[in-house]
């Protein structure tokens, strides 16, 4: 499912819709937490924070048991962070365990992965009976220059204002 409120409108206008029909489908409460100036990224970096918050949405509706969810979007320096925090039973430690040194935990999380390696970025995910934090990191020099999926020039550590 590609929105195409993605490529007219941007990352943060589809996170918003995503996120706000995300909660209406599951009965899960969500808050979502985004820069109130946000500048548009290289179309590989919108579309691989879109799938990922996707995914770790989808986890958390199948896997966690949480009531509430909330999702934050930061810019730091030299990175834009996206991180999801459920309060449910979090991921056994042995799973996570698995994950990190095989991958083979699922697809999901392996996809959330990969799509963060191809841009140079980072997975983290703290997880206890408290819930769980899944932070996805894309650093600015992924963005940096002509982006070959749309060879629009990106704009160089500014890609989030908060």
């Amino acid at each position: 499912l590609h929105p195409p409120l993605l490529d007219e409108a941007g990352f943060a206008s589809a996170a918003k819709w995503y996120v706000e029909g995300f909660g209406k489908r599951s009965g899960i409460a969500t808050k979502l937490d985004f820069p109130e100036h946000v500048h548009r990224l290289p179309r590989r970096t919108e579309t691989a924070l879109f799938r990922i918050l996707q995914e770790a949405l989808t986890n958390v509706h199948r896997h966690s048991g949480s009531r509430a969810v909330e999702v934050r979007v930061t810019a730091e320096d030299s990175r834009v962070v996206l991180t999801v925090k459920d309060f449910g039973m979090g991921v056994p430690r042995e799973v996570l365990d698995h994950f990190w040194k095989t991958a083979n935990v699922g697809v999901g999380l392996a996809g959330i992965r990969e799509r963060l390696k191809e841009l140079g970025g980072a997975l983290a995910i703290e997880s206890n009976l408290d819930g769980t934090l899944l932070s996805a990191t894309i650093p600015y020099y992924a963005t940096d220059g002509l982006d070959p999926d749309d060879g629009v020039p990106s704009r160089q550590h500014s890609a989030v204002q908060q």
